[in-house]
């Protein structure tokens, strides 16, 4: 093998590190902002200059260069820049890898399961044949060596006892509403809730399309309504003075999942309030952010065993611990017979992705 050795420059090395931590602030801002280049580029002008990264060398208008270069932007006929097809890609990626990163740093994020069996996707461990296993997955080497153990080089012939199958793993598909809050508390003193679960929406859309192509995932945004969100429109949402409709969120994402033709159903929703909204039978919104209003408690749990009745189990992911929501929580996913995790900001992308993961799984023996 031949090497071709080159003289090491420093200073291209420098500017792809700084290309690299511009970028990642630059797609972090881009969320915050909801997708607003020209605001997360002023923003990302100051961080830049207040840490150094930005100087007389390499200012922001050249970093405003590299990304049309790079196609992550393009400029408007009005002359502002906006994100392209290329740009919302790389949204994606990097949110995909960063919850990745995370998951491979955290013990929790291997929920392999035990059990094996028939299924359509082959495994390289093999076993003992069953009556009824599929001829075409007869381990070739390992019933060989089988044989030969038995009966020796001289006269191998194959008995049913020599004969070994791959196991198999049968991933079902299934079909996915990821429901959002984005109601004003989402934001609410200061703490950026609402960014990490843009990033979980993002990750899990490149996720499906590009793994898993037959699955399907739906975005609800829930405030005082609840609307379905074009996954092309994800970094574009923002937040609201909404209180929090809990219920509304679940009839759309219950109404879309009917449509659905996949094996499999869920919801997973990201939220950080108690309800405090109902959508009348008129078509008002009732609201009461005061406590725990029982009207729209019950019609929220009545939701909630709607979609157990369907077989949807609902993930919730809270952003709080608030004694009177974790009691909510409880009895809302008691109701589903689903499941709840207490997930602080930082972390609320591995729990997503360990939990769809885990649950799209299927070992059937």
């Amino acid at each position: 093998m031949d090497y071709r050795y080159a003289e090491f420059d420093p200073r291209l090395a420098d500017l792809k590190w700084l290309l690299a931590k511009l970028r990642a602030i630059f797609e972090h801002l881009l969320l915050q902002t909801d997708g607003d280049v020209e605001e997360a580029l002023r923003w990302l002008e100051r961080i830049g200059k207040r840490h150094r990264l930005l100087s007389a060398d390499f200012t922001i208008d050249d970093f405003k260069k590299y990304l049309e270069q790079e196609k992550v932007v393009r400029a408007t006929p009005r002359g502002d820049l906006r994100l392209t097809h290329k740009g919302e890609r790389g949204l994606r990626t990097s949110s995909l890898d960063a919850i990745f990163s995370n998951l491979r740093r955290d013990a929790s994020g291997d929920h392999r399961v035990a059990a094996e069996g028939v299924g359509l996707e082959r495994l390289p461990e093999t076993r003992a044949y069953s009556f009824g296993d599929p001829v075409s997955l007869i381990a070739t080497n390992e019933t060989l060596a089988n044989a030969i153990r038995r009966g020796g080089v001289d006269a191998i012939t194959i008995e049913e006892e020599d004969l070994q199958v791959y196991e198999t793993e049968h991933n079902s598909s299934c079909a996915t509403v990821l429901m959002i809050d984005v109601s004003h508390s989402m934001i609410l003193y200061g703490e950026d809730r609402i960014t990490p679960a843009k990033k979980v929406a993002l990750a899990l859309t490149e996720l499906i399309t590009t793994q898993y192509p037959k699955d399907a995932l739906n975005v609800v945004l829930f405030g005082d309504e609840a609307w379905e969100v074009p996954l092309d429109q994800i970094p574009y949402c923002g937040v609201g003075p909404f209180h929090t409709n809990t219920r509304a969120g679940l009839v759309l994402a219950r109404e879309i999942l009917r449509t659905k033709k996949q094996a499999n159903r869920q919801i997973f929703m990201i939220t950080d309030g108690k309800p405090s909204a109902l959508t009348e039978r008129g078509g008002e919104i009732y609201k009461n952010p005061f406590g725990l209003d029982r009207r729209v408690v019950n019609k929220t749990l009545e939701e909630a065993d709607a979609c157990r009745r369907l077989g949807i189990p609902i993930t919730t992911f809270m952003l709080t611990e608030d004694p009177y929501l974790v009691d909510f929580v409880e009895t809302f996913t008691r109701t589903n017979r689903g499941r709840a995790y207490y997930a602080s900001p930082d972390r609320l992308g591995s729990f997503v992705f360990v939990d769809y993961i885990k649950n799209r799984r299927r070992r059937t023996r």
